[in-house]
């Protein structure tokens, strides 16, 4: 197993553990597991990562594909949009949701809340400047 592999692992474990709460680099944020199918391997994954919020419908969730500031996209992304479907983790609650692509105007106002939230979003838009823009997708309880 990969470095980054046993990391989700453990991460998976902890917020099953602990009714969608982890600790270190996550402690205190809003997490949720993601699970999708692999576009090319058929295979079923399930990825932790931070979410925000919608304003004022607690059905719809936003996620950012920002991989650390990397250079490319994240698999899991690509794997949902091409599903456009998936399901999530969200505390002790799972559910099914439908995915959308934020785009433009909307996409830079959600993406500037989560850095306003968390600075290390700010700092992957800065080292991906130029190179890509960070997708945001929109996850809605299905």
């Amino acid at each position: 197993m990969s470095e980054a592999t046993d990391w989700n692992a453990g991460t998976v474990a902890e917020f099953r553990a602990n009714e969608g709460k982890v600790g270190g680099p996550f402690e205190g944020a809003p997490i949720v597991l993601l699970h999708h199918r692999g576009r090319k391997s058929g295979q079923d994954r399930v990825t932790p990562m931070m979410y925000l919020a919608h304003e004022t419908d607690p059905d719809r969730i936003y996620v950012f594909a920002s991989k650390g500031g990397a250079p490319t996209n994240p698999d899991w992304y690509f794997n949902l949009t091409a599903a456009g479907s998936g399901s999530v983790e969200r505390g002790t609650e799972t559910y099914e949701v439908s995915v959308r692509e934020v785009p433009g105007a909307e996409r830079d106002r959600i993406y500037a809340e989560q850095a306003r939230r968390y600075p290390g979003f700010a700092e992957y838009e800065r080292q991906t400047a130029g190179v890509r823009t960070i997708p945001v997708l929109e996850l809605s309880r299905a």
